[in-house]
């Protein structure tokens, strides 16, 4: 069994703040408090961190790849700047209307991202801002973690009751924080 410790982030509203008008170029990139420590933590226990991210503005001609890879390029700037890394970006450039197999809620991204670690999925946490990615990591097989700091901010408690009743087994944390706390203090099962 491989030994990897793996984890998938979605990009905005979990790592960043999410714009409704797409982050277009670096100075739009803005990290949600706390963040970026919390993958650096992460980092420092032996987690490999991957961002998996839907991203529609470069199919609908809103972001070109020199502008997202600078995005990108700075995202991981600030993160080596708290003593963090993502060890890769995963993202599908197609708009919804393209029908592909790795636009989230399909599972082809995490399919891809398994395949590249040599890690079943249902070993791998994946962090979500959105019930459509929560809907993502059920249909993976990952174990799905719904973070209230992006999209998911304005819901009402019976609103995130419903998204976690809609899959079962999600965990609640107020933000990527609270989430890289709760797993690093999870215990083990060499630690039971």
């Amino acid at each position: 069994m491989n030994g990897t410790k793996l984890i998938i982030l979605g990009r905005d509203g979990i790592l960043n703040r999410f714009r409704e008008d797409h982050v277009k170029e670096p100075a739009e990139w803005e990290p949600i408090p706390g963040a970026l420590e919390a993958v650096a933590e992460l980092n420092q226990a032996g987690w490999h961190v991957v961002l998996a991210t839907n991203q529609a503005g470069i199919g609908r001609g809103l972001v070109d790849m020199a502008a997202f890879n600078a995005v990108h390029v700075h995202m991981m700037k600030c993160l080596a700047e708290h003593g963090g890394r993502l060890d890769a970006v995963f993202f599908c450039p197609h708009a919804p209307e393209d029908a592909c197999d790795c636009r989230k809620p399909l599972p082809g991204m995490m399919h891809d991202i398994a395949r590249r670690y040599g890690v079943p999925l249902a070993q791998v946490p994946m962090v979500a801002d959105t019930l459509r990615d929560l809907q993502t990591a059920q249909a993976a097989g990952c174990t799905p973690h719904l973070v209230l700091s992006g999209r998911a901010r304005a819901l009402e408690p019976h609103e995130v009751s419903a998204w976690v009743a809609a899959v079962p087994g999600t965990v609640v944390h107020h933000d990527l924080a609270a989430f890289a706390r709760h797993l690093l203090l999870k215990p083990t099962a060499k630690e039971l």
